[in-house]
């Protein structure tokens, strides 16, 4: 604390008082990401797969040209639960800064009592009537407001990076869901057409034994074969069914099964760039939140040790008085006021001063660790889209092949039955080959859209623009 010269103005002085110590500032990002990663690098390269090392763009929903999956997401936003309790507790966080915040400014209140003669609605007990105003304002000497008031703004902000996060995750799941969605509709529209192909073999079988050239065996193996597919087919159909009413509760519709699809899963987009390990740590909202978790512990631990120093409060009051109970001294001026000082030093406790700084610091060292937790696997969930994005692109190329080898036998088999070569069953039976390979394309197209997905939330980027993702540091 500065040294108060002789001649100080008492206005001045208490200027002086008011400002008080400063506060120390909370770890930088960087060094709190020193102290809970420790050697961890975050500076090289990913390295699941080789990727662009640009910087991450935002807008990414834009990139599947998707208008009705766009209308989807903004339903979502609108409607979703679990969003407007993460709205609901950024309104919270806000007010709890609002009351930390009162803290540095003057307290204002006034109080009367009174009452008539023979009256019982008055305070009988009392033998002054009158009324006065107070106020009074703590000086913040040691910091433990201002600590108090810098722990409420990390938190609020920690709280609009959750807010954020919890939006860039709504996106990403209706995105997957519609996907999953139009994959369910899209393999019961499949198996629809293999269960007819398998009636038909069926069909051609019992008439092959009603002509003697087949035999009773090989219609049982059809017939099972058929009732195999049929009850696929119910299966699909309940899964398709599941699946739309998981996209309309995201989006907050009541889960009709109603939503019309898609024809066919859009197609993957072309390479985008994944920026630096560092980068996605800086950006996403998640890691933003938990290391502001730590800054605001780092306050709290400031706010627990300035609470073991003196307090002292400045108190102002005016006023008027009146008794016809008690007579008031000759030379008591009325209206009177009056300005004066409280101070408040805990000398003991039991021990309680100490602990609340040993309990806060050891918040601290847990908001670290939590850090370094979210971090970990924030990293690991690239790593993870990356590798499995790499896999899945090639196993699309390679079903598109099998797919398209199926489709050109198929057509083969076709123009044999057509000059009278083969009967009809291979014909059928190719059919339902050049189904299930379909299908087998159809799943690894959805999972490489999905992991997409994945990439893009792993990444931090926005699926919107402008980004919406408040700075969350100060």
């Amino acid at each position: 604390m500065p040294r108060l010269p002789l001649r100080l103005s008492p206005l001045a002085a208490i200027v002086l008082l008011a400002t008080g110590c400063a506060v120390a500032p909370p770890p930088a990002p960087d060094e709190i990401r020193q102290q809970a990663m420790g050697d961890v690098d975050v500076s090289r390269a990913w390295q699941a797969a080789a990727t662009d090392a640009a910087q991450v763009q935002d807008n990414w929903l834009a990139s599947f040209a998707d208008p009705q999956l766009d209308a989807l997401v903004q339903e979502a936003l609108a409607h979703n639960p679990d969003l407007r309790i993460a709205a609901a507790r950024v309104e919270q966080a806000a007010q709890h800064l609002v009351v930390a915040q009162s803290g540095l400014k003057p307290s204002v209140g006034i109080a009367g009592t009174g009452g008539m003669k023979g009256g019982g609605g008055g305070d009988t007990s009392s033998a002054l009537q009158g009324i006065v105003a107070a106020a009074t304002w703590e000086l913040d000497l040691w910091g433990r407001v201002r600590y108090a008031r810098n722990a409420a703004r990390e938190s609020h902000a920690s709280t609009q990076a959750d807010f954020e996060f919890a939006r860039q995750s709504l996106a990403a799941a209706t995105a997957k869901a519609w996907f999953s969605a139009i994959r369910m509709t899209r393999r019961a529209a499949i198996a629809r057409e293999m269960a007819a192909s398998a009636q038909r073999l069926e069909s051609l079988a019992e008439d092959r034994e009603r002509v003697g050239v087949g035999t009773e065996t090989e219609t049982a193996q059809a017939r099972a074969s058929a009732r195999d597919l049929e009850d696929t087919l119910q299966q699909l159909e309940l899964a398709r069914g599941q699946a739309l009413r998981a996209l309309e509760v995201l989006i907050g519709r009541y889960p009709a099964a109603d939503v019309a699809t898609r024809a066919d899963l859009v197609p993957l987009p072309g390479p985008m760039p994944a920026g630096l390990p560092l980068q996605m740590l800086e950006r996403r909202p998640d890691v933003i939140a938990a290391e502001r978790r730590v800054a605001a512990a780092f306050n709290r631990i400031g706010e627990a040790k300035a609470a073991r120093l003196p307090q002292l409060s400045l108190n102002l009051n005016f006023g008027a008085w009146d008794s016809e109970i008690l007579q008031l001294k000759e030379d008591f001026e009325n209206p009177a006021g009056g300005l004066g000082a409280r101070l408040l030093a805990p000398l003991y406790q039991g021990g309680a001063l100490n602990a609340r700084v040993e309990i806060r610091t050891l918040e601290q060292k847990e908001a670290l660790a939590a850090y370094a937790g979210v971090a970990l696997r924030a990293l690991n969930e690239v790593e993870d889209a990356l590798a499995a994005g790499a896999t899945l692109a090639k196993r699309v190329s390679l079903l598109t092949q099998s797919l398209d080898e199926q489709t050109t036998t198929l057509n083969r088999v076709q123009e044999r039955f057509d000059v009278g070569r083969i009967d009809r069953r291979t014909v059928e039976q190719q059919r339902i080959s050049v189904e299930n390979a379909r299908i087998a394309l159809l799943d690894v197209r959805t999972e490489a859209l999905t992991q997409r997905v994945n990439l893009h939330l792993a990444l931090g980027g926005s699926f919107d623009v402008p980004q919406r993702q408040a700075d969350a540091r100060p």
